[in-house]
C-alpha cells in the first residue's frame, strides 16, 4: 500500500467516476502527518518527553484491506480509499490517506472516524524516536 504518496484532487476525481459515486452526497479525507509533540503529551498531558524527531510506522495489510471492506458494509457508506506510508518517517511527513464517501453527513463522518480509528487503535505500529 505505501510506495508514492498519492493526491487527494486526483483520488477524489477517481471517486467521482466511480459506479457508486452517484450515491455519495458527501466526501470526507483523512491525512495523518507525523509531528513533533509526542502522543503521549498530546493525549495524557505527559511532560519532559522531548520533541519527535521520527517515527518508525508499519502496519497490517491485511488487516487495513479488511477494514475497508468492512467500511463499505457500513451505513451510507459507496467508495473507501486508504494509502498507509511505512518505514522510518520524519516530522511532517504523511502516515495515512483516506477518503470516505458516503450518502449524507453524518455516515461519512461517522464513517471517517470510525476507520482512521480501527487503523490507527489495532492495524499500526506506531514508534516515537525523539531527538
Amino acid at each position: 500500500m505505501s510506495g508514492q504518496e498519492p493526491s487527494i484532487d486526483r483520488w477524489l476525481a477517481e471517486a467521482k467516476q466511480d459506479p457508486k459515486a452517484s450515491q455519495c452526497g458527501m466526501f470526507l479525507t483523512h491525512t495523518g502527518v507525523v509531528r513533533v509533540t509526542p502522543k503521549r503529551q498530546v493525549r495524557e498531558g505527559a511532560k519532559g518527553l522531548g520533541d519527535v524527531a521520527q517515527i518508525e510506522f508499519s502496519y497490517d495489510a491485511a488487516g487495513v484491506d479488511a477494514a475497508v471492506k468492512e467500511a463499505l458494509t457500513w451505513p451510507g457508506v459507496y467508495y473507501v480509499r486508504v494509502w498507509l506510508n511505512e518505514g522510518t518517517l520524519s516530522v511532517g511527513d504523511s502516515i495515512m490517506y483516506v477518503l470516505i464517501g458516503a450518502d449524507i453527513r453524518p455516515n461519512c463522518i461517522d464513517a471517517l472516524q470510525k476507520l482512521v480509528g480501527k487503523i490507527k487503535n489495532d492495524l499500526v505500529v506506531e514508534t516515537e524516536i525523539y531527538a
